[in-house]
């Protein structure tokens, strides 16, 4: 079977929020690996020693989309802006639960740039860049949903220019001010 395209899954996506099991039987197994992608992308950026593993992260995931009944999805990039967005939830509500080893150690600030590149370091502090994320949606809640969904979702410019429904050089011009933002702000110590 053949990979399906964006548009058809927009719609299974719509004839699941209209009720249609089978729909979502279909999708299932379509998301999970867009879900898997997802996950393994956020799972790289943590500690090797992290307690939460991928396939874990992917359940929780899903479970929770699965249970909003009252969603319409508008599209495939909305669908998995939503689902980056629940990832980053879990992983953050995980640190804050997780118990320091040490009090006295502050958490490292880095730069938007540098928590983008895959490097071999995990320390990168999700809390931080969290808190710095609710902080830029009190300021300017669009940045933030871009940020959101680029960093996070991994959409694309075109993608995310569909999901909010600016156009896409709304979405650079906006994404780079928000990283300039997010830099200056994880960069105060």
């Amino acid at each position: 079977m053949d990979a399906p395209g964006p548009h058809e899954l927009t719609q299974l996506l719509v004839a699941w929020s209209d009720g249609d099991e089978a729909a979502l039987d279909r999708l299932a197994p379509l998301v999970n690996a867009e879900l898997h992608r997802l996950a393994k992308r956020y799972m790289s950026r943590e500690r090797e020693d992290h307690l939460l593993q991928t396939s874990a992260l992917i359940n929780e995931a899903y479970l929770r989309l699965i249970n909003w009944k009252d969603v319409r999805w508008q599209n495939r990039a909305h669908f998995f802006g939503v689902a980056a967005q629940m990832m980053r939830r879990i992983l953050v509500d995980f640190a804050r639960q997780r118990p320091r080893v040490e009090k006295e150690i502050e958490a490292r600030h880095i730069s938007l740039d540098e928590a983008m590149t895959v490097t071999n370091e995990k320390d990168m502090d999700l809390v931080a860049l969290d808190e710095a994320l609710q902080s830029l949606g009190k300021v300017d809640e669009r940045k933030s949903k871009i940020v959101e969904l680029r960093f996070f979702g991994g959409l694309s410019v075109d993608e995310t220019a569909e999901v909010l429904k600016v156009a896409p050089i709304t979405v650079m011009r906006e994404w780079n001010k928000a990283k300039a933002w997010l830099y200056r702000e994880l960069s105060r110590a």
